[in-house]
């Protein structure tokens, strides 16, 4: 699919978010999967400040992202982090590159460790303030042209524009407390992946896959359902353990 196709496929997707029933996690999954594909990276990661200004994974493309990117939270490193206290965009980082490993000495071996050679990060700005930053990693040293960091921009911004529209939708009297529900949401999901996955002895991946699958086909939000399962108030039977190819 020619790039404009999938571009005018996001955009399709962020219409129908805006009228039918939103479920900002399931979206924000979506864009970070749309991002790997248009911009020709291994992997995304979108990442929220919660209400004391650290960052939190919301979405990644898939488990090894998400792990990644929590570990380079937990020392406060890495681009993402640099991204978000600057405001200003880190694109075509060499994690090959000594200053790497000099200024992220925890990030940069466990993010080869995962594979990856090259990272980029982008801010997410709302209202003249820094929220978050999407992260972008590469496999191979490819690089990202100026074209391809103005569409990230943009896809980042998109991940703004559904937080904006969670929050107006549910009247939150502040900006924090919404993102607050959103990070919270995020937890609870990530409780009930790994419920699943011990369950049915699979992946969390292939657990998020089916969840996220059943979801979807039973128009149920991703945060309800699992907070569902969570407090014991659903039966998991009910999801097939695996979730159909498309």
């Amino acid at each position: 699919m020619a790039r404009e196709q999938q571009l005018t496929k996001v955009f399709v997707e962020v219409a129908d978010s805006l009228i039918d029933d939103f479920d900002l996690i399931d979206f924000l999954q979506r864009l970070s999967e749309r991002c790997v594909e248009l911009l020709d990276v291994a992997a995304c990661g979108v990442l929220l400040a919660d209400e004391h200004g650290v960052l939190q994974v919301l979405a990644a493309s898939d488990e090894n992202t998400r792990l990644l990117e929590l570990f380079a939270l937990q020392h406060a490193q890495g681009p993402c982090v640099d991204c978000y206290r600057s405001g200003r965009p880190r694109t075509n980082i060499s994690l090959e590159d000594p200053d790497s490993a000099r200024a992220w000495p925890l990030f940069t071996p466990a993010a080869l460790q995962s594979g990856f050679v090259a990272t980029n990060a982008i801010p997410m700005w709302l209202r003249g303030k820094v929220i978050g930053a999407v992260g972008l990693f590469h496999t191979t040293n490819d690089t990202l042209t100026p074209e391809d960091t103005a569409l990230a921009q943009a896809l980042a911004d998109l991940a703004t524009i559904a937080i904006l529209q969670q929050r107006t939708l549910a009247h939150s009297e502040t900006e924090r407390s919404q993102l607050q529900y959103a990070l919270t949401s995020r937890i609870v999901l990530e409780q009930v992946k790994g419920i699943l996955a011990e369950r049915w002895q699979v992946t969390t991946d292939e657990a998020f896959a089916a969840f996220r699958a059943y979801a979807r086909a039973h128009h149920h939000q991703l945060s309800v359902l699992a907070r569902s399962i969570a407090d014991g108030e659903f039966d998991t039977d009910q999801i097939p353990r695996t979730a159909p190819h498309h």
